[in-house]
């Protein structure tokens, strides 16, 4: 039997694979077909019926969301079934189930938040009846509480169940079904409980009606008020695509872009809904501090106490932060190693990896699409869940469609997927040659090993770091070779946006220089933090001076000395490099606050008053140093290395086998004590969601404190 499967649809005659739905081959002739139910990363329902076509000779119009080519047969003559999407048979058929869809739908268009960007609307439009036959009494439904992030207008919903085979298929959470039949049937949650998902944001894009739209975005504005900026999510390392929409100088909210490479068309909660915590506790001048007390000042006194608590390099250390952009982490360590200054790191506290130059050691290098490529997967001192939910659901995909094996070594947690839980630190890590798993793992043609921050980001990280590494050598995880046959089946999740840029940039302690871990403790006189605000800085001495460059009024602004205001990401254009080691660019959607400057800026315009100027003016010409090429390996005759920012994307995988197979040297032995989480809230892990009220309201809700209960 052939593969594919003649059609002759609306006259012309196409060849598709046998696994096509007849909408798919519809599409492929050019033809629209309009849909309600069906989603091309759903399960098929079949319950909307808009896609009705005509099939010639069937006896009724035909779904074709859920007809299969390859299930259809050839007319008696043997010609190809001839397809009709635009008869008047398959336009009347469309207008009925059409009008059946508006008999109980409210006219309230002008107050609805999908208005201007609602399928109901348009298609209604297209393929509609210009009126209604019935005059029947609308039925309404009761609206559900689904928490502070999904706003329900019940009385709109048309059952489509997207929603629902969302919550069951991609998040993993089955918090959402359809109860009753017929004109009783509703959607609703389970005894009315919020929605505990991660990724439950996402039923608002999907949802073809007003049923489920943004609560916090409700009332605020209109979708063609709105600029859309394409830009970049840095709420964690995965770096989702994202398009921020602005009215004024507002960030109004923020929505998913299709990159199928990184996160698909799915984005965390976290990400679509911190958008109001970038208007709260914002720094928008310099301050300085006077008497005990903040006040603001001009950038010139800020810049000349710098000049003053900068006059002793040796004892001065500059931190990175979590959401550190590239070029602000390159002028920055420029303008210290111009100065003298070797204290320098990005580092969360006892992490050591990263200063041996060997990028792959450090970077996710199988990508996040190498979960659907891999047949084993082991993740070590991580919770996928909760630092990266966009790629834990395409883990999950991998294991329901494609029978992934997952194993833990961890804290125990509610994955969304079965797993093998293996043990809760570097000892379980140890004996894991003692499990089945191990031998799942062996025999796997492409098993993956995933190191988390929790694993080394303490005192033991090296030796975690040693021994992960060897175990993917030894079961075959790095396979050296050619494009196609090469798999680089170990890496490293991080969960900071600007960790592998700042790393990548140098941004490491200098020889002779102190780590994090040391410059907290009190070992130097002046530390320079740039956006760190996820560190313990209760440790410091009172005698440290500190300067803080940020756009919140977090942690470290109030221990600071000295405020220089920073722009946020989605006030500036600017580089980050994911945890795959993909270098991708923000765009600035709105102005930074009030004297705000964009990082990179700032410490150019710093280096001119400590007498040590930087060689770049602009962005651009700072983003060409980026570029050059890097010194070759210390030989004389060693070619220039290219850099990793010369252009954007990257070559993924393969390319980095061949330093795989270098196990790094250690000392340290593996402890006994469990790995921790990277940390304690989802909702709270930087400085942008502890402004946010909406993520306060989740924070909440998440850790018990209120939970709506069922009517009685």
């Amino acid at each position: 039997m052939s593969d594919t499967f003649k059609l002759n649809i609306n006259g012309q005659e196409i060849e598709v694979p046998r696994h096509y739905t007849l909408m798919q081959a519809c599409e492929e002739a050019g033809a629209e077909i309009p849909r309600f139910c069906y989603h091309e990363r759903l399960s098929v329902a079949g319950n909307c019926r808009m896609c009705l076509v005509e099939w010639e000779g069937a006896p009724k119009p035909i779904a074709s969301c859920a007809q299969t080519v390859g299930e259809m047969r050839m007319n008696r003559d043997g010609s190809p079934p001839v397809i009709r999407t635009e008869s008047d048979y398959a336009r009347k058929a469309r207008e009925g189930v059409m009008e059946f869809l508006l008999i109980n739908h409210p006219l309230d268009c002008p107050i609805c938040d999908q208005g201007g960007e609602c399928d109901l609307q348009d298609q209604a439009v297209a393929y509609g009846r210009a009126g209604s036959r019935y005059t029947l009494n609308k039925r309404a439904v009761e609206d559900k509480e689904m928490g502070p992030l999904v706003k329900t207008i019940m009385t709109r919903c048309i059952q489509c169940t997207r929603c629902v085979r969302f919550a069951a298929e991609v998040a993993g959470v089955e918090e959402i079904g359809m109860i009753a039949r017929g004109e009783d049937a509703e959607i609703t949650t389970y005894l009315e409980k919020s929605l505990t998902s991660e990724l439950s944001g996402n039923v608002i894009d999907l949802c073809p009606v007003g049923a489920l739209t943004s609560k916090p975005y409700a009332f605020e504005a209109r979708p063609w008020e709105l600029r859309k900026t394409p830009s970049l999510d840095v709420m964690d390392a995965m770096g989702s695509s994202i398009r921020v929409d602005a009215k004024g100088t507002a960030v109004m909210r923020i929505l998913p872009q299709v990159d199928e490479e990184v996160n698909e068309e799915w984005l965390s909660d976290k990400s679509r809904f911190v958008w109001d915590g970038l208007q709260r506790q914002r720094l928008d001048r310099p301050y300085v501090r006077k008497a005990g007390k903040l006040r603001p000042a001009s950038w010139n006194e800020a810049f000349e106490a710098v000049k003053s608590a900068l006059a002793r390099p040796e004892d001065v250390g500059l931190i990175a932060g979590d959401l550190v952009e590239v070029e602000q982490a390159k002028a920055a360590l420029d303008l210290a190693r111009a100065l003298g200054i070797e204290n320098t790191d990005c580092r969360p506290e006892g992490a050591r990896y990263g200063r041996d130059g060997v990028r792959e050691r450090y970077l996710l290098n199988p990508t996040f699409m190498g979960a659907e490529e891999s047949d084993a997967l082991l993740l070590i001192g991580t919770n996928p869940r909760v630092e990266a939910p966009v790629w834990n659901a395409r883990i999950r995909k991998a294991w329901l469609w494609n029978d992934l094996k997952v194993g833990l070594i961890g804290e125990p947690a509610d994955l969304t997927y079965e797993h093998d839980y293996l043990g809760a630190g570097p000892q379980s890590l140890a004996r894991i040659r003692d499990t089945d798993f191990y031998e799942t793992l062996r025999a796997a043609e492409r098993p993956m090993i995933v190191v988390g921050e929790g694993a080394l980001a303490r005192e033991d990280g090296e030796a975690v770091l040693k021994a992960a590494l060897e175990l993917a050598n030894e079961v075959g995880a790095i396979i050296e070779g050619d494009e196609d046959t090469a798999w680089a089946g170990f890496g490293v999740l991080h969960n900071a946006a600007g960790r592998v840029g700042a790393l990548d940039v140098g941004f490491v302690p200098g020889e002779g220089g102190k780590d994090t871990s040391a410059m907290l403790s009190g070992a130097v006189g002046t530390l320079v933090l740039l956006g760190a605000d996820e560190m313990d800085l209760s440790r410091l001495p009172d005698s440290t001076q500190v300067i803080y460059v940020g756009s919140h009024g977090d942690a470290g602004a109030q221990r600071a000395d000295i405020i220089l205001p920073a722009a946020a990401y989605t006030e500036m254009s600017a580089t980050y490099v994911n945890t795959e080691g993909r270098v991708q660019m923000t765009t600035r959607a709105v102005q930074p606050k009030g004297e705000a400057r964009e990082g990179w800026a700032i410490f150019r315009a710093l280096s001119q008053v400590m007498g040590q100027p930087l060689g770049y003016d602009t962005a651009d010409a700072l983003r060409e140093v980026l570029r050059a090429p890097q010194p070759g390996d210390g030989d004389e005759d060693s070619e220039p290395r290219p850099s990793v920012f010369a252009g954007f994307g990257f070559a993924p995988g393969a390319a980095g086998a061949s330093a795989l197979r270098k196990i790094p040297a250690s000392s340290q032995s593996l402890s006994d004590a469990p790995f921790a989480p990277v940390f304690e809230d989802f909702y709270l892990t930087n400085p942008i969601a502890r402004a946010s009220k909406t993520m306060a309201e989740c924070s909440v809700l998440s850790a018990g404190l209120a939970s709506p209960v069922a009517a009685e």
